[in-house]
């Protein structure tokens, strides 16, 4: 068993180097407002012991099993789940050093003992508001617990203003336990998510700064991957697959390293399979790294002065939101590359909802909106039309002054976005390029092929028709592809199976790389599905209906369309 007071010459070190840092952030805070933040640095050693993970324990959630409630436990539970979005019973039952499962493949612990001695140390960022106590301290624990001493130069905890009231002396009081390991700066007033990390971020001291989430697991081995990948290349941001943990028993889930970031042209984050090319160029797949075109944003490490250099984040982001893809494509963009490191696994709650007020300054109601415009306006060059699709009430919207942004971009030298989607993401479509046709596909009666709002990207819905909404509606934009596909941005038209009543219902499907769904048309003629010869009808369907396949009859003017443009 390990005890961090035991390290006395580095915790006197630790100590003087923390008297220098607060005496500067007194100066800078003291510039930016006395009464905005208060650190706090236990004075102690501190007293906590590591687990011996090796030897069997006994509890609720050990060994990342689930917690079984029962009678009225359950029945709360259930009830927390509506409006806390996790179940805080069961959290607060498992101990905050509990026991996981080793989540590594394999081979990435055949090569744990092969990472170098000297690896840089890293300042852990913890950024919470309003987090439930036991899942924020399994947090602190997990990463002290599984994290080598002489590589964890500190972890900050940035309280961005919460209001429950366990987080105030009731947490001050337990983190004592870890001494001047962690630290504490506590925020008077709301900075939101992105703010928050900056204030963490210009704290830190370590060579490499990682940002976890506030109810996150760290696994066994989980740094050491990151800090030599970063050793090995200092423009490289990398992240750990993350595994999941069950928001509804605490059931730790595990999860697969198989996928790449990318993202919707709504600039909302998404997930992708491994292109060819990547596949190829990974000689080792259970280890080597994952070039992946964006990342999640929670949890990710770099280098702290490269961190600085490449632009942070942009301040003016407000609470949560876009900032993920912002600094994905920044990076790529500007010399460095965003990846996923294979062998490293932290779990993650998933939840399916913020438990905490997202709303921005001035009332802002739509912060992820008006963070991507800031994105979209600065980084994404011409292709920001695409965004606009999506978001045509932004255009004209005030989103601050974007001119220190676009310096930064010019004094890195950035490549284009152009550049972006052709090195970097080359397999992504783009709706309005390299395609025989785009825009709003018109039938009889000025109705238009409409996915009625229905989430595509959950799984296939059925298409539908509406009332034409021009000049754009991101609902009803479709691309006829060089494949002949009639497609949208991740998602393909198909035929349905029959139903009881002998309609072909049109579904939309996720679209195969080497299956094509193809079509056959001529403008303001037939929508004919290839392989069925099956033509797309919308008779006797009103707006908001469901419209369907049948056989093609050149006298049915309900098999009529025509697209917006057309590029042959």
């Amino acid at each position: 068993m390990a005890r961090w007071a035991g390290h006395r010459q580095k915790s006197r070190l630790q100590k003087l180097v923390l008297f220098l840092v607060s005496g500067y952030l007194f100066i800078v805070w003291n510039r930016e407002g006395a009464s905005k933040y208060m650190l706090e640095v236990p004075a102690n050693d501190g007293f906590h012991v590591i687990p011996d993970y090796s030897n069997p324990r006994n509890g609720p959630g050990e060994n990342g099993l689930g917690v079984v409630l029962s009678g009225e436990e359950k029945k709360i539970g259930e009830d927390q789940m509506k409006t806390m979005f996790m179940n805080v019973v069961a959290s607060d039952k498992i101990s905050p050093d509990r026991s996981i499962p080793d989540s590594r493949s394999r081979e990435c612990r055949n090569i744990e003992s092969s990472y170098p001695k000297n690896l840089p140390t890293a300042s852990v960022v913890i950024i919470f508001t309003d987090e439930f106590f036991s899942a924020l301290t399994r947090t602190v624990h997990s990463v002290v617990n599984r994290t080598p001493q002489h590589l964890l130069y500190e972890v900050i905890l940035v309280d961005d203003n919460s209001q429950r009231e366990e987080l105030g002396s009731k947490l001050s009081e337990h983190l004592k336990r870890f001494g001047s390991l962690v630290r504490l700066i506590r925020s008077k007033e709301r900075l939101g998510l992105i703010r928050a990390k900056i204030l963490g971020a210009k704290a830190a001291r370590g060579e490499v700064l990682v940002f976890l989430d506030s109810h996150c697991e760290a696994n066994t081995g989980w740094i050491e991957p990151l800090l030599a990948r970063i050793q090995e290349e200092r423009t490289a941001v990398v992240c750990p697959v993350i595994d999941a943990i069950s928001d509804g028993n605490m059931a730790y889930l595990g999860g697969s390293h198989g996928g790449i970031g990318t993202f919707w042209w709504s600039l909302h984050y998404s997930m992708g399979s491994l292109p060819k090319s990547e596949i190829e160029r990974r000689k080792n797949p259970a280890t080597d790294y994952i070039r992946s075109p964006t990342m999640a944003g929670g949890l990710f490490a770099a280098n702290r002065e490269y961190f600085f250099e490449v632009g942070g984040y942009d301040e003016e982001m407000d609470i949560w939101g876009g900032e993920n893809l912002e600094i994905s494509f920044r990076v790529w963009m500007c010399g460095g590359s965003i990846e996923i490191i294979p062998c490293s696994h932290v779990g993650h709650i998933y939840r399916n909802g913020h438990p905490y007020d997202m709303t921005g300054r001035n009332n802002n109601k739509d912060v992820h909106g008006t963070n991507s415009k800031r994105l979209a306006d600065v980084w994404m060059d011409d292709y920001k039309r695409l965004f606009y699709v999506h978001r045509m009430g932004l255009v004209d919207t005030d989103v601050g002054d974007l001119s220190g942004r676009k310096a930064l971009r010019e004094k890195l030298g950035c490549k284009s976005f152009n550049w972006f989607l052709k090195n970097v993401i080359p397999d992504k479509f783009i709706p309005d390029e390299d395609v025989l046709a785009y825009g709003h596909v018109e039938g009889q009666n000025s109705m238009c092929l409409d996915t009625l709002q229905r989430l595509e990207n959950k799984g296939p819905i059925i298409l539908g028709i509406y009332n034409c909404q021009r000049p754009s509606s991101s609902a009803q934009m479709f691309s006829i592809s060089k494949e002949n596909e009639l497609r949208r941005e991740e998602t393909c038209v198909d035929v349905g199976i029959e139903t009881k009543d002998g309609v072909r219902p049109a579904k939309v499907v996720q679209c195969k790389r080497n299956d094509f769904v193809e079509f056959e048309h001529e403008k303001g003629k037939f929508l004919k599905h290839k392989k069925t010869g099956l033509c797309l009808d919308m008779g006797g369907v009103s707006a908001g209906g469901d419209i369907y396949f049948q056989k093609c009859d050149e006298n049915r003017p309900s098999q009529n369309w025509i697209i917006d443009k057309y590029f042959t």
